[in-house]
């Protein structure tokens, strides 16, 4: 959770060292690559953490309308206070949603059509936690009450609803260990 400028500052350089250090600039919005939104959405996200958790009214208001308007457009639906410092999405494209009852740790990766949790189910108070540098794959699903390990890496297409340990590398429908890595 952001609750200070500082805290602001190391969460906004953390991503950004996960975008190569270098921060879109015109070029990219005018080629309207998918970095530069990427990176926009990024950085309001973490605006919108600090306001809220300060709760600076009126620029909160400000950064969740273009935290909502984002969301749709892109097709991304991530609940603040979720998300650890070097979060990258990959690219844009499927939707990806990840629900409010999830801590996700520094340095994770997500590819499109990432799903944490369901929409509409009724008393879903799970939590999802998942660790430091994961990878999650395209179009990967986790449901229900589940802990992921450190250093995961989660297949394209794999539906995880068991805990997964440290260093695993995992896939399938339901998500198997298909090997550990070796450190």
């Amino acid at each position: 959770m952001i609750q200070s400028r500082k805290e602001l500052k190391l969460y906004l350089k953390e991503d950004l060292l996960r975008f190569g250090g270098k921060k879109p600039n015109l070029k990219d919005y005018i080629l309207q690559n998918e970095k530069w939104y990427i990176w926009h959405y990024t950085k309001n996200l973490r605006y919108l953490e600090y306001y809220l958790n300060t709760r600076k009214k009126i620029p909160y208001l400000f950064h969740f309308f273009i935290y909502k308007r984002m969301c749709f457009k892109h097709k991304i639906d991530i609940k603040p206070n979720n998300v650890g410092p070097g979060f990258r999405i990959m690219h844009l494209g499927a939707l990806i949603r990840i629900k409010k009852n999830c801590t996700i740790g520094k340095n994770c990766t997500i590819l499109p059509g990432v799903v944490i949790g369901n929409k509409h189910l009724e008393g879903d108070e799970s939590w999802v936690r998942i660790g430091d540098n994961c990878y999650i794959g395209l179009g990967a699903k986790i449901f229900g009450e589940v802990n992921i390990g450190n250093n995961v890496t989660i297949g394209a297409n794999a539906v995880i609803t068991k805990d997964i340990p440290d260093n695993a590398i995992v896939g399938g429908i339901p998500a198997k260990v298909i090997k550990f890595k070796q450190l």
